[in-house]
């Protein structure tokens, strides 16, 4: 019987990491330095090299069910997200972070079904989103909405941290929220002051857009209150 993922990691150290072997030494040498922080779902449908064209050491990856970000609640523990978030900015120096949710998301699907009794800890993670599902019957608009209401909150969550905040708003860090759409091969981004997400083939921008200027007294960054998800519901794609 083949053993194929042993198949496969000849292919690679025989086929692909020639081609890659000096730039691998270098980053071996001088250490990694991704410009971007990716929060992706675990999903197998999202392939983030695949869909940002990145190459090795350009991303910094973090993935769990539903792209989700715990909330920075000054509670520490075995919080990997978190502490992905916090090397990524403090050690790595990153100057992106992109959450990227996606269509067809089982994470966001759960949150209006009951999980099975012995997954514990997914119920309580899938409670990190529990703020994005809708008050209705689940259809595949709902699910969209939900699953771009969830990527919103994530953005806002990460305001949170004291040490994104403060390099988003001495534009040291941009934030940028992503859907992909699977079936279409096609990434909305997230717009912030039309709180919609927008088409990567229309978009003027890779996510979150122009950020307001902070208000003397502490304003909100995001248009939180008028976006996809603040209290008016607005539109969750203005492509729809």
């Amino acid at each position: 019987m083949t053993d194929e993922l042993l198949t496969r990691l000849r292919c690679f150290h025989d086929d692909y990491f020639p081609q890659y072997a000096g730039q691998f030494k270098n980053m071996v040498d001088e250490g990694q330095h991704p410009t971007t922080l990716f929060v992706g779902c675990s999903d197998s449908r999202l392939v983030p090299y695949l869909l940002t064209g990145a190459g090795p050491g350009e991303l910094f990856i973090v993935r769990n069910v539903g792209a989700l970000i715990p909330p920075y609640s000054g509670i520490y523990g075995w919080h990997g997200t978190a502490a992905a978030i916090e090397y990524a900015v403090l050690t790595l120096k990153i100057s992106r972070i992109v959450v990227c949710g996606h269509s067809h998301c089982g994470a966001m699907k759960a949150l209006y079904e009951e999980t099975p009794p012995e997954a514990k800890n997914l119920a309580a993670w899938l409670d990190l989103a529990r703020e994005a599902a809708l008050p209705v019957q689940l259809t595949p608009e709902a699910l969209r909405r939900t699953e771009q209401r969830a990527v919103v909150l994530q953005l806002e969550r990460l305001m949170d941290y004291p040490m994104v905040r403060e390099r988003v708003e001495t534009r040291q860090i941009s934030l940028h929220g992503w859907h992909y759409v699977i079936e279409d091969g096609e990434v909305h981004v997230f717009d912030v002051k039309s709180g919609a997400f927008v088409p990567a083939s229309l978009a003027e921008h890779s996510g979150t857009g122009p950020y307001r200027e902070v208000e003397d007294d502490g304003g909100a960054i995001f248009n939180e209150v008028d976006s996809a998800w603040g209290q008016s519901d607005a539109p969750a794609d203005a492509a729809s």
